[in-house]
């Protein structure tokens, strides 16, 4: 028997796990996730974000953080 109060529907799964945003400038790039300053328990394999291929904002594929560049 499924508990409702623990059910998950379609749409708790269509938004981003983190809501996290980094903010970023020219100078910071190129920029890759875990930034620097994240803590071990919740670090991640290094992935580089594209963010100028993809029109000034890319997200991080495991933890869902959205970089945005400023200076586009």
């Amino acid at each position: 028997m499924t508990n409702p109060n623990t059910a998950q529907t379609p749409e708790a799964f269509a938004a981003p796990a983190s809501e996290t945003v980094v903010r970023l400038t020219r100078r910071d790039l190129p920029v890759h996730c875990p930034v620097p300053n994240a803590s071990l328990w919740n670090a991640h394999p290094r992935v580089y974000i594209p963010v100028e291929e993809n029109g000034g904002q890319a997200r991080c594929i495991y933890c869902s953080t959205l970089y945005v560049l400023d200076d586009v």
